[in-house]
């Protein structure tokens, strides 16, 4: 039998488009791989951000796993950990775990019978008017949708951000496009496809920084809230997903789980990448409660800290640098999880049904700083 060579070519983000990342490689096979092609696999990754594998259909959660994994052996949780326990966490209601492969989630939209194990499950897509301090109108509900939450993938508490995420298509619901729409004075608007997943590079956003805030940023770090997704829950969201708004209602901290101080976050605000050793702007602006400065002082006010924040991310989120990509069932993406920012989009009607599996690990090492020092 003939074997096949990997096909690569960069992914397509349309005429107007300043991306300059992520490649689709073909001819993958992810149930018998390599170490040769996984080497190609993880160089495409670390050097593109995105990677998207076709024709996955029928991949296994256990393969999904395996490959996950691989980019970092020693990791043995699931990003989350048990996080996703917690009934009160933002993230409790939008993911289902594979009983037979814990370290896989399912997520999406719609009733299924069975699924991997899982009985009479109901999906449900996450919805910005659940989580945004204001809304899309009604009846505008279904042309017209917002990013929902920018973030990296990360319990940032106890365990360290995963290296690596995969995302499988399983289910995608057919072609209509919506108007995704910003809301926040600019007029910025983005043709996107129904359910799309949205990226922008944390390399992009670290270098179209001014001098003077690169450098700051390169000497800044940020301490997240303990059991942040707790933390986060009764507040609401800027419009464009970048962040939360301050109104205060964030819970006090007597009111979260128990607290180990040595478990709580503080990260630096740039993310060395270990093949390149190009600096990302990496930092989940929902979950940040404080910055450390440069000169050693700590910035407390909640909304000097998110405006401060916002203003260094907003102009990587422009519609000219995400990429929302267009789901084809059987795609497996992987992505940089601490090189990119990503957030779910869409808004869907109760049949319109979309089934993903994601997975990622936590980290075996903390982040690499741009001091070179992991964190």
């Amino acid at each position: 039998m003939a074997i096949k060579t990997l096909g690569i070519k960069p992914l397509s983000a349309g005429p107007n488009s300043a991306v300059d990342f992520g490649v689709e490689i073909s001819n993958v096979d992810l149930e018998n791989l390599s170490e040769e092609d996984f080497q190609t696999i993880r160089n495409a990754l670390y050097n593109f951000h995105v990677v998207v594998l076709k024709d996955q259909n029928g991949l296994s959660p256990r393969a999904q796993y395996d490959l996950t994994k691989r980019f970092d052996p020693a990791s043995d949780n699931y990003g989350h950990g048990k996080t996703l326990d917690a009934k009160r966490s933002v993230l409790h209601p939008d993911l289902k775990t594979i009983p037979h492969q814990p370290q896989v989630q399912v997520i999406g939209n719609g009733h299924y019978e069975e699924y991997e194990g899982l009985k009479n499950i109901t999906l449900v897509h996450p919805h910005h008017k659940k989580f945004h301090k204001s809304a899309i109108p009604e009846e505008d509900d279904l042309a017209a949708t917002r990013f929902f939450r920018w973030h990296v993938d990360a319990a940032l508490y106890a365990l360290n951000p995963p290296k690596v995420t995969s995302l499988m298509a399983v289910k995608v619901p057919a072609g209509r496009r919506q108007t995704l729409r910003y809301d926040d004075g600019t007029g910025d608007e983005l043709d996107v496809p129904l359910g799309t997943t949205a990226f922008v590079s944390g390399q992009n956003m670290y270098n179209i920084l001014s001098e003077e805030d690169k450098e700051f940023v390169r000497n800044a770090k940020v301490e997240y809230a303990p059991h942040p997704y707790i933390w986060m829950s009764p507040a609401k969201s800027r419009s464009d997903g970048l962040g939360m708004v301050s109104d205060g209602n964030e819970l006090p901290l007597s009111d979260l789980p128990p607290i180990n101080e040595k478990d709580i976050k503080i990260l630096p605000m740039c993310w060395k990448n270990p093949v390149t050793g190009n600096l990302a702007l990496q930092i989940h602006p929902s979950a940040i409660k404080a910055i450390h400065l440069p000169n050693g002082e700590v910035m407390t006010d909640l909304k000097q800290v998110r405006d401060l924040v916002h203003r260094l991310q907003r102009p990587a989120i422009s519609p000219q640098f995400v990429y929302p990509h267009d789901w084809q069932e059987g795609d497996l993406v992987l992505f940089n999880n601490q090189g990119t920012l990503h957030t779910v989009v869409g808004a869907f009607t109760p049949e319109e049904k979309r089934l993903f599996r994601q997975c990622n690990m936590a980290s075996s090492e903390g982040v690499m700083g741009p001091d070179g020092k992991l964190y």
